[in-house]
């Protein structure tokens, strides 16, 4: 039962990245060219250079923020990510050593007196 709860979340979790590949490959796209945009504008010197770099930077912004749905296909693909590493979850028992009592290990202690 709990891996076919793991197989829905994992099925949904996959359509929706599926869903949201091309605003995230829209965001990533248009986060790079923002960036480059601000970093010409530090650089930039002459005033024309500045509103030329500051506009281009301002539209960057404005195609940016009109991808940020794809945040969404960003927490599916980390939810995926969850789901694959619960279903090869091995479980590992774990012993409890027992104490170095006498009467509690004294089939142990004679086996090990009497090799």
């Amino acid at each position: 039962m709990k891996k076919f709860g793991l197989f829905l979340i994992g099925a949904t979790a996959s359509i929706i990245l599926l869903s949201q590949i091309g605003p995230m490959l829209g965001l990533v796209i248009s986060a790079a060219i923002l960036y480059f945009a601000f970093k010409q504008y530090t650089k930039a010197t002459s005033t024309s250079g500045k509103i030329g770099w500051g506009t281009a930077g301002v539209i960057m912004l404005i195609i940016t923020a009109s991808n940020l749905p794809a945040i969404i296909g960003l927490a599916a693909a980390y939810v995926l990510y969850l789901v694959y590493k619960k279903w090869n979850n091995k479980q590992t028992i774990i012993t409890k050593k027992s104490s170095d009592d006498p009467f509690q290990n004294f089939e142990k202690q004679w086996s090990e007196l009497n090799k």
